[in-house]
């Protein structure tokens, strides 16, 4: 592990102060701001709004009203389309600013969020090619009588909730879906790393996106997303974070019964196979396992090796994380920074603790790090783990890999299906027979062979139990913000009656 430290990076940054938007207006809160404290410095860099129950109410009754009489549902495809290619323009043109919000807001490494950022841009783009795919279906097969028409439209108005950890990716997999399908929107981002979703909303009103259309209210879950999960205007909420706060954000929703989409949790495998690429597959676990610290639900947390190559295969990835470099988000050269807060680094240290007391050994790593500049944590790896270890079955989030081992193809299945996660999963072996067995098999809603975490926004993503419900990006993703409506229209004179003719004109 090789660390860089910058202490004095942060020094002379004035913190910025944000203000939220609600119908086109940029508020300021009427109670004291949020300030986040950068975990990669210690030092205040952003201040938002406390949005309250009453900010998150004008916000959706602003986002109803565009929605109910606005412009927005009602433009040409090819208008909104045109809107989000432009906000995609400026999205990437103001890409710089962007990632550095999102560096220090999250501790996130700088090269790392650049990626993201360009990712994003690509995302807009796509979103705003499906807004002018998206059609309905006819049926001229119903006989002389009859002609149906499937319409889809809108849903109305949208509650997005995203999390601290990709903070504007995971935006941008959501908002721009919903625009193109003709939606208004409320937004929430997480009150530690709200700034590059606020300067989205800048971005979005120079683009040209009507008032109301576009709303986002900073703060806390249980004053601001409690009404946007529950109220009776929201048609649709669509929530990434964890499993537990999923469970209750479903159970708000199902008060008036509104669709849900989740993206939540992930416990995510690697299998590996004696006759896999191992050179390979040693690079991508040290990816999968401390990408964005572990802070990921797509990390490749659970390492299923066979026994045959396990002992050798810990020794080369605890080799090469020790040339993984920690430390300073804004040096170029850094691979995993800072971990969001106090409070998630004590988590994690506790989960290493539990395991070595259930009896895993640290093969690497295992101590937090004390740079004199933040809360980082070393890159972990624990072997001889058992797949009833807490570590083994739920979510860290932080980089840390517990290992374990099978014999047969059908043991590695059960371990891999035994928690209750299903997000993501990945199998190494040169025998294509033998990946697809194993992604066939396994249950989730990515199976990667002989690669991990890679994506396109054309794939779709999402996953199984209790990783949530439906699916973000691909073709259909504008579709998931849509109702059906059928149009079943009679042709001609009546032909059914269901009164007799005499009766009915007696």
């Amino acid at each position: 592990m090789t660390v860089l430290v910058n202490p004095t990076a942060l020094s002379d940054h004035k913190a910025r102060d944000f203000k939220m938007l609600i119908d086109g207006k940029w508020e300021a809160g009427a109670s004291d701001p949020i300030e986040r404290v950068a975990p990669s410095h210690g030092v205040v860099v952003s201040r938002f709004p406390t949005g309250s129950k009453k900010d998150a109410e004008r916000a959706i009754a602003a986002a109803r009203k565009a929605f109910d009489l606005g412009p927005w549902p009602r433009m040409t495809a090819a208008e909104r389309s045109a809107i989000l290619l432009k906000a995609a323009d400026l999205i990437e043109a103001r890409a710089e600013e962007l990632a550095f919000l999102d560096a220090i807001e999250a501790g996130k490494p700088i090269t790392q969020v650049r990626g993201e950022i360009a990712g994003s841009v690509d995302i807009w783009r796509y979103a705003a090619a499906l807004a002018r795919d998206l059609h309905g279906e006819s049926y001229n097969t119903l006989g002389d009588g009859t002609l149906g028409v499937v319409l889809r439209e809108a849903i109305g108005v949208v509650s997005i909730i995203t999390p601290w950890n990709f903070p504007f990716l995971i935006v941008g997999q959501k908002l721009p879906f919903a625009l193109a399908a003709g939606c208004t929107t409320v937004v929430k981002p997480s009150e530690l790393t709200s700034g590059s979703t606020l300067v989205l909303g800048e971005i979005l009103q120079e683009a040209g996106i009507p008032d109301g259309v576009v709303n986002i209210v900073t703060g806390t879950g249980p004053e601001v997303g409690a009404v946007m999960t529950s109220h009776p205007d929201v048609d649709m909420v669509s929530f990434t974070g964890s499993t537990g706060v999923g469970k209750l954000t479903m159970s708000n929703a199902a008060q008036t019964l509104k669709k849900v989409s989740l993206e939540l949790g992930g416990k995510n495998p690697q299998i590996v196979f004696p006759d896999a690429d191992l050179d390979a597959f040693i690079d991508a676990a040290v990816f999968g396992a401390y990408f964005n610290a572990g802070e990921c639900c797509n990390a490749g947390s659970r390492l299923i090796l066979h026994k045959s190559i396990a002992s050798d295969v810990v020794k080369r990835i605890a080799e090469l994380s020790k040339a993984v470099k920690v430390g300073d988000p804004l040096n170029p050269s850094t691979q995993v920074g800072a971990i969001i807060t106090p409070q998630h680094l004590e988590k994690i240290s506790g989960y290493v603790a539990g395991a070595r007391g259930s009896g895993a050994r640290v093969a690497h790593g295992g101590e937090t790090l004390d740079l004199g500049m933040g809360q980082f944590m070393s890159p972990t790896i624990l072997e001889e783990v058992t797949p009833d270890m807490a570590v083994a079955r739920e979510e860290v989030f932080g980089p840390v890999l517990s290992v374990l081992t099978f014999e047969t193809s059908a043991e590695a299945i059960r371990i891999a299906n035994s928690i209750d996660y299903g997000l993501s999963a990945g199998v190494w072996s040169r025998d294509f027979d033998t990946c697809l067995t194993i992604g066939r098999s396994v249950r989730a809603g990515t199976v990667w062979m002989n690669t991990f975490m890679d994506g396109a926004s054309e794939l779709p993503f999402g996953g199984y139990k209790q990783s949530g419900l439906g699916r973000e990006l691909g073709r259909h993703a504008v579709e998931d913000y849509t109702e059906t409506k059928t149009l079943n229209m009679h042709i001609g004179k009546r032909t059914s009656w269901w009164m007799p003719q005499t009766e009915k004109l007696a």
